[in-house]
């Protein structure tokens, strides 16, 4: 796991709306007592009288998503690393093939443990059976090469160069990688760097020292990965949103 976090209903502020952007995690929300109504690029969760418990994930998406809470919900979210949900769910591949669902029920007994720890009251003590859950979960999988292919992914290798070092077709590769990762290689490296900036953002001097920092080809390359993946150039971007934050959002 890259990491959760808990979204408890005395920290939600009303109306709590705002735009998420791409990343290469698979991302896991749980939630007690609400419904999720999802429209093109936009999820809005209420509350449903009802109490019962509601899954969904994101798996791919590559402009920015719009989340709107109409009320204060309990909820768990969970980051996975690019291709770390194989190690837990069989057939991953399927999920990658819907980009996103609502109505996500992996096991047995995952909405009992998961309603079990949205209501406790005790914050270290739902982190510990969070993890303790997962643990239970975990399939280790031999992944060594699609690790390996991650780590060029994420280099100065051109595409068809770390298709000739694993020596498969640059077919292959793509393929692979959207089974494994869920998404083309061209789209994961977009993604990366993008991503990348974002982090070295605050050390860059001026966008120029940005660009050639975070292997874009030159400025232009930039910001039309940004327009394409935020719909507003670079400098629009960060001076609407704060980088200092772990979460990356732009609140509506």
């Amino acid at each position: 796991m890259e990491g959760y976090y808990f979204m408890l209903p005395d920290e939600s502020k009303q109306p709590f709306h705002y735009l998420t952007f791409p990343n290469n995690f698979f991302i896991l929300s749980v939630a007690i007592g609400s419904q999720i109504m999802t429209k093109d690029d936009k999820i809005i969760i209420s509350h449903s009288p009802s109490g019962e418990i509601i899954a969904d994930f994101l798996a791919r998406y590559t402009k920015p998503f719009e989340i709107l809470y109409k009320d204060p919900i309990p909820e768990i979210t969970i980051y996975f690393k690019p291709a770390a949900i194989n190690h837990f769910i069989e057939k991953a591949h399927v999920l990658f093939q819907q980009k996103n669902a609502i109505d996500f029920n992996p096991f047995p007994d995952f909405f009992e443990q998961m309603k079990k720890i949205l209501k406790l009251n005790d914050q270290n003590l739902q982190i510990e059976l969070l993890e303790q859950y997962w643990l239970s979960k975990f399939n280790q999988k031999d992944q060594q090469l699609i690790e390996g292919i991650l780590l060029d992914m994420e280099s100065e290798l051109k595409i068809a160069e770390i298709a000739s070092k694993y020596n498969i077709s640059r077919q292959h590769l793509n393929t692979l990688f959207t089974k494994t990762v869920g998404k083309p290689c061209s789209e994961y490296r977009k993604i990366n760097r993008f991503r990348n900036a974002i982090e070295k953002k605050k050390h860059a001097k001026n966008l120029t020292q940005l660009t050639y920092d975070n292997l874009f080809y030159d400025q232009s390359h930039m910001i039309k990965d940004f327009k394409g993946l935020t719909k507003v150039s670079p400098h629009s971007f960060f001076k609407k949103i704060d980088i200092d934050k772990k979460n990356i959002w732009l609140y509506i």
